[in-house]
């Protein structure tokens, strides 16, 4: 039998689970399946939905089971890959500490399931059939409820120290910037982040300045969001505007620091915030270009992502295959 093309791609979210069959020669997806996570009634309830999902995609497919190379599941949180575990999760309710994730589907599904931390896969999803095609070396950056990040280098999802290396939105802008989620102080996520952007707008109303922010949400400041201040900025509102110009700056701060270390080719920036456009890539070049001298930045692209919220499934899948090849896989 040659070697299966189809694989089950898993994104395990906060409030939804989404599956699909990904042809991992094009990159393609088919029978996307989504379903509520209920992550409150624990995690063994969520990894039985999980499994019930798989299979239901499957079916829905209409590819035998036996054609189907494996399962690869983004998470998101801290992953012992080796062991199959989940280690900590920690923006999903319920205790998922040392949680025996993959070998729970793979006795519930009956198919060969490996993790990866969601923003990795998304990272080698781009790699392989995104934004970052065509280089061997690329850094990805997520700007969402936080900021992830991962990196491909010299054609390798970079996975070092148990997985965790290329934590991109942990490395630390301001020393003395504010405290972090994970326990540092002025990561770039704390500066990046769809809460910290939504958070400068609610202070900027709060502090009285001269912004349409504040009326454009009745002065309800729970109802000001990241979307609240981008459409804020793109109406002309040189607070807003000056918020995400300030975002940018951080970005490209950030940017700027790997492309010495590490020497990208592609710097591929998805998630929800990235949708701001130029707004947010414009600063981002400008910053890169006014902090790095000691390599060509003319040789180095800083791209929107491609695809989209199927890229942490896409990469899963990709990343099961990818396992599957390896001896032993």
């Amino acid at each position: 039998m040659s070697d299966p093309t189809k694989f089950i791609g898993v994104d395990l979210g906060g409030t939804h689970l989404r599956a699909a069959v990904v042809d991992i020669v094009s990159g393609q997806i088919a029978d996307l399946i989504q379903v509520d996570t209920l992550s409150r009634e624990g995690h063994d309830a969520v990894i039985t939905r999980m499994a019930q999902l798989i299979d239901k995609v499957i079916l829905s497919s209409g590819t035998e089971k036996a054609e189907v190379g494996g399962v690869g599941i983004g998470v998101p949180g801290k992953l012992d890959r080796e062991n199959g575990l989940v280690l900590f999760l920690p923006n999903l309710p319920g205790n998922w500490l040392n949680v025996p994730l993959q070998q729970q589907i793979e006795q519930q599904v009956g198919l060969p399931t490996h993790l990866l931390n969601d923003a990795r896969a998304m990272t080698f999803g781009e790699w392989k059939y995104g934004a970052g095609r065509g280089v061997n070396t690329v850094a990805c950056f997520t700007l969402g409820t936080g900021v992830g990040g991962g990196l491909v280098v010299n054609g390798k999802l970079h996975l070092e120290m148990g997985g965790t290396a290329g934590e991109l939105g942990h490395q630390v802008i301001d020393v003395d910037g504010p405290t972090c989620g994970c326990g540092s102080r002025g990561c770039l996520e704390t500066y990046a982040s769809g809460p910290a952007i939504a958070a400068a707008g609610i202070k900027a109303v709060v502090q009285g300045l001269t912004t349409r922010m504040g009326e454009m949400v009745g002065y309800d400041l729970n109802r000001i969001t990241p979307e609240v201040v981008y459409q804020a900025a793109i109406s002309g509102d040189p607070i807003a505007q000056e918020i995400y110009q300030r975002v940018g700056h951080y970005l490209g701060v950030a940017i700027a620091n790997v492309i010495v270390i590490i020497g990208p080719r592609k710097i591929v920036i998805g998630g929800g915030v990235s949708q701001a456009g130029e707004l947010l890539f414009e600063p981002i070049r400008r910053t890169v270009r006014s902090s790095v001298f000691i390599t060509s930045t003319e040789q180095i692209e800083i791209v929107p992502a491609l695809l989209g919220i199927n890229a942490g499934i896409i990469g899963a899948a990709a990343w099961a295959h990818e396992v599957a090849k390896e001896p032993g896989g």
